[in-house]
């Protein structure tokens, strides 16, 4: 009898366990979000959240990536959640003691930005491994559809949840939520990867298969193409949304539903991109992209008329469709 699941099976128990878990932390997130905004006022608060969790993901995320492939990535996959998991369980007995200061969620967004530079690379990587090649763009879907879901979900239940259990309750209810993605992870097989002659060929130092990943890319003028329209996508990206939660809670009294709103929009539009490319098997046509072309209108009319909620949500929900219903195209 076969003690774990595998194949496509077993990666989608893998991808409801991280749907759960991407729920819990992303009602935290939102939580403590507001939390800062209120204790602070600064836009600049919530800026340097997103910049201490991304600075270190970006610096370490080329030898995570070599450690990776070295390493047992169910085993990686384990640990960065357990990483993830110590983080939280740090803000939650600062809150209970009364000593959680704002400096302290720039320290423990570096540690949960250096679990995630293991944690995804691991889980996409495993998709290789534990499916069938025709099966890779659902996989991949797989996977972050659960991420689009949590994006619609966790910003409603977190802003119903807040006015009956806190910030507090939210924090225990992330703790609990870390054990279905641990559980489920326990319950698969994730093989490792047959040596490839590109393996082989990069074998060497920590650093070296590192520096081995920049000149394959640069050896592929088409593959850094793409990553460099990636960067620049989301380099543009990420300069609204960065003030994004501070501008919306600055011009509604710090109103819960009106940031659970938008952030719940960009989760249906991320959830709508991904759910095509599932059903297809590949991502949409021509005209699932034309979103991102209105999203990115309806942003630029916003600021030059003036913000509303709808309108920035209406905004978000076009322009996540395009960037996530295309990411298959990388498999």
């Amino acid at each position: 009898m076969q003690p774990y699941l595998t194949g496509l099976r077993g990666f989608t128990l893998v991808a409801l366990g991280q749907l759960v878990s991407l729920v819990g932390s992303g009602m935290s997130q939102f939580a403590l979000t507001i939390w800062a905004f209120e204790k602070t006022g600064l836009a600049t608060s919530l800026a340097l959240m997103g910049f201490f969790y991304m600075v270190p993901l970006i610096l370490i995320s080329p030898l995570a990536g070599a450690w990776v492939d070295r390493g047992n990535r169910k085993l990686m996959m384990m640990l960065s959640d357990l990483g993830a998991a110590g983080g939280t369980l740090v803000v939650f007995l600062l809150y209970l003691s009364g000593n959680l200061e704002i400096w302290h969620l720039y320290v423990v967004g570096t540690l949960n930005g250096l679990t995630s530079a293991f944690q995804w690379p691991a889980y996409s990587a495993a998709i290789s491994t534990m499916v069938h090649k025709r099966d890779y763009a659902r996989a991949n879907g797989l996977l972050s559809l659960a991420e689009s879901a949590s994006g619609i979900g966790a910003p409603i239940l977190a802003g119903i949840l807040l006015g009956l259990v806190g910030l507090r309750g939210i924090l225990l209810l992330d703790l609990l939520t870390f054990t279905a993605a641990f559980t489920t992870l326990m319950l698969v097989h994730v093989p490792q990867p047959k040596p490839s002659a590109a393996g082989r060929e990069s074998r060497g130092s920590l650093l070296g298969e590192a520096l081995y990943g920049f000149r394959f890319i640069f050896a592929r003028p088409s593959l850094l193409g793409l990553q460099t329209v990636f960067l620049l996508g989301n380099l543009v990206a990420n300069l609204g949304s960065a003030i994004m939660a501070a501008m919306i809670l600055a011009r509604t009294a710090s109103s819960e539903t009106a940031l659970a709103t938008v952030q719940s929009a960009a989760g249906v539009g991320g959830g709508s991109g991904w759910g095509a490319a599932l059903y297809l098997g590949r991502p949409p046509p021509q005209g699932a992209r034309s979103a991102y072309g209105l999203g990115a209108l309806e942003l630029f009319w916003q600021r030059v008329a003036g913000p509303g909620t709808e309108r920035v949500g209406l905004g978000y929900l076009c322009l996540y469709i395009c960037p996530d219903c295309a990411h298959p195209e990388r498999l």
